[in-house]
């Protein structure tokens, strides 16, 4: 992680030492809970409340020196752009950090791949089809899809888990009073409560009302559709996961019933995965632009757009998998699914990482 103060990482220092002066929404959440612990504020600790920040926007409304006072105080903005950065910089390898300047260009580069990738195989396999219905190994071998993504998905994981040990490493140096706190038992239930905090979003909701789209507009969508997309990504993962061993240990082939495990998981997911990506791009499309960085912004609607056309394809590929439109239906699919792993360390999916992690410490924090 960069040690060296950018300019929204000063004008973040330059806040947070008026806010810990203030303190009036100490209450709040715990990025002014964990401020307070602090007297000076490093890079790291800078990355590591802005990743704690829920963007939830109640201290933009109830802070007197906000705009227009001289002071510019806009906390929920200028943590916003210090994630952005964050994701540059703890991005593996380094120079892939292009990708969160420029969202819809790397999402474009991802799908252009997918589809250059997929198409030529498709034709190559389909010529020996069989032309039963829905036989999407005739479309694209098993093997060759366990073999693709199966090395996509470790690069994946090497960059995300890279990245969460730059983060965590930065967020939690040597000296940090959380690595000496020496009961296992703290550290279980610090770790437990990070998680309970991550799973129901109490941070949306912490002082019991829902967090803010404007001045005086409080509405509970915003966790609900995040709770949505979240869950039925969830459900989706949990849907393959259940058709692999349907395949590798019992030896049955897909396509699978309708009312069958892999089918009722996935269906579920898909369907949250497009409430929740739809009702996200139109909720923040009306979001107090106060709120949020512009480049966070950015990163939010190219991943919500990619998971919406996920779910949205795949979809389509169940009820249309016994047509003659499924062979180009499963290519399309495949190639979005394709992009969105290979997007998934360089775009707007990695703040549930880094949030996880900054959740964890301030439990940690907490218990000392």
């Amino acid at each position: 992680m960069a040690d060296v103060l950018t300019d929204a990482m000063r004008k973040a220092e330059h806040e947070m030492v008026v806010c810990n002066a203030c303190r009036y929404c100490e209450a709040y959440c715990p990025v002014f809970q964990a401020m307070e612990e602090r007297v000076t504020f490093q890079p790291a600790d800078l990355t590591y409340l802005a990743n704690l920040c829920h963007n939830c926007g109640e201290c933009l409304y109830a802070c007197q020196y906000a705009p227009p006072h001289e002071f510019n105080i806009d906390v929920p903005r200028t943590l916003s752009r210090v994630r952005v950065e964050s994701y540059e910089s703890l991005a593996w390898p380094s120079f892939a950090s292009i990708a969160f300047r420029r969202p819809w260009s790397a999402t474009c580069a991802a799908l252009a791949a997918g589809a250059l990738t997929l198409a030529p195989v498709a034709r190559a396999f389909m010529a020996r089809a069989t032309n039963k219905p829905a036989a999407f190994y005739d479309v694209i071998p098993h093997d060759v899809m366990v073999t693709l993504f199966g090395v996509i998905g470790l690069f994946v994981f090497a960059a995300i888990a890279i990245g969460h040990r730059r983060f965590a490493g930065g967020a939690n140096p040597g000296d940090s009073r959380a690595t000496h706190k020496g009961l296992r038992h703290g550290r279980l239930v610090s770790r437990q409560r990070a998680v309970r905090d991550a799973l129901t979003l109490k941070h949306l909701h912490a002082t019991g009302e829902d967090c803010v789209d404007a001045e005086e507009q409080r509405r509970p969508w915003r966790r609900w559709l995040h709770h949505c997309t979240f869950y039925g990504f969830a459900l989706c993962f949990a849907s393959t996961a259940v058709a692999a061993i349907y395949h590798s240990v019992f030896g049955w082939i897909a396509p699978y019933a309708y009312t069958s495990v892999p089918v009722v998981l996935g269906t579920a997911g898909g369907l949250g995965l497009v409430v929740g990506p739809a009702g996200l791009l139109v909720l923040d499309l009306h979001r107090d632009a106060a709120l949020t960085d512009a480049s966070e912004r950015s990163l939010g609607f190219a991943f919500l757009t990619m998971l919406l056309l996920t779910s949205v394809t795949g979809l389509l590929l169940l009820v249309f998998r016994g047509s003659p439109y499924m062979p180009a239906l499963l290519v399309v699919h495949l190639a979005i699914v394709l992009a969105l792993f290979v997007t998934f360390p360089y775009g707007k999916f990695v703040h549930g990482i880094y949030r996880g992690a900054a959740l964890l410490k301030f439990r940690r924090e907490e218990s000392v």
